[in-house]
């Protein structure tokens, strides 16, 4: 299905959002249907039509707030982790949603992965463990344990990375995915905020508070391609001072494997890594971006404009704004640059 933008330009937004901060989002790899997860233990699917109109198509329920969603390869269940310490499914054609998953402490990032075998659901949890469940069975069916706390974890059969508190990143071939294949510290000087695998599986991109994005390569022989870049970050007069913020989320498009990233600035960025340029940025204006995706087919892309705690506790105020906006994607927003021949050598 296509997203025809709605006649006056403007992004769509997506009527009866969560009434508490807004944590995780993913578009069904189906359907034009999203899972949101937010801070007041619900997650909500949405049904997106054509235009741009939304409706709530069904919700179910954590004990405390959900921290993480995701879909598995044909749409038919949502995944989701919590504060709860739970990890659990939802049968979009039963309505019925059960405990899949299970850890001591909360679960912060849960991914479906992809094998030639099946699927298995990985989840990472600031217990500072990896698992990975059959959901034929009740317990994992491996535990990996991690230096530290999982903060955000991305997979791109075979390639799976995990970046954890204290800058730690484990990156894991699936093949052998109980033994990290490498383990290196974040080369950006600030906690990691989010990572994101290439959709060619070879690499990753990383976002830290500091308001900064590294591209990083797995194999050695293509560190020369490595490189990290500043962003979300509002300057001075004569660029004498800088105010810096949080990369909330960094997602790549389906399509043309471009990719955006999100601030605490209110800011989106649309970059083409290979040519090492922005294609575009515009503001949400009203507050954090705390969350992204794109549908399947790349012609949307919903944010949450949402508090990100990224000021503790004391940065929650009354009345600040939580809302889920689709944005309608035009091509040369996303496409990639042409490049001359010079800059190909």
């Amino acid at each position: 299905m296509s997203f025809a933008p709605p006649q006056t330009d403007r992004d769509a937004e997506v009527a009866n959002p969560p009434t508490d901060s807004i944590s995780s989002m993913a578009f069904s790899p189906t359907a034009d249907l999203l899972a949101v997860g937010s801070w007041s233990n619900e997650i909500r699917i949405y049904e997106v039509g054509q235009n741009g109109q939304s409706q709530g198509k069904a919700a179910y329920s954590h004990e405390q707030p959900v921290l993480g969603v995701c879909w598995n390869k044909d749409g038919s269940k949502v995944f989701s982790g919590g504060a709860d310490k739970a990890g659990r499914m939802f049968d979009i054609t039963t309505g019925q949603s059960q405990q899949v998953a299970t850890h001591e402490g909360p679960i912060k990032s849960i991914k479906w992965v992809e094998t030639p075998n099946g699927g298995i659901l990985a989840t990472g949890s600031w217990d500072k463990t990896l698992k990975y469940w059959d959901l034929r069975t009740e317990n994992p069916v491996a535990t990996v344990q991690l230096p530290e706390r999982c903060y955000t974890m991305d997979v791109t059969y075979p390639l799976l990375v995990v970046g954890t508190a204290e800058r730690k990143i484990r990156i894991f071939n699936l093949a052998n995915p109980t033994v990290p294949y490498k383990s290196m510290d974040s080369p950006l000087k600030w906690q990691t905020r989010v990572v994101a695998t290439f959709p060619t599986g070879n690499g990753f991109a990383l976002g830290s508070i500091e308001g900064r994005v590294a591209i990083q390569h797995v194999d050695d022989r293509d560190k020369e391609s490595n490189f990290s870049f500043r962003c979300h970050r509002k300057e001075g007069p004569n660029k004498e001072w800088a105010t810096v913020f949080a990369v909330n989320d960094i997602v790549y498009h389906p399509v043309h494997g471009t990719f955006a990233t999100a601030g605490a600035d209110g800011s989106v960025s649309y970059w083409d890594g290979a040519a090492r340029t922005r294609l575009r940025t515009f503001d949400a204006v009203d507050g954090p971006i705390s969350t992204t995706c794109f549908n399947r087919s790349g012609t949307i892309y919903a944010y949450a404009v949402s508090y990100d705690w990224s000021k503790g506790h004391t940065g929650m105020v009354n009345n600040h704004p939580n809302k889920i906006m689709l944005h309608p994607i035009k091509e040369e927003e996303v496409k990639k640059k042409n490049r001359s021949p010079q800059a190909t050598r």
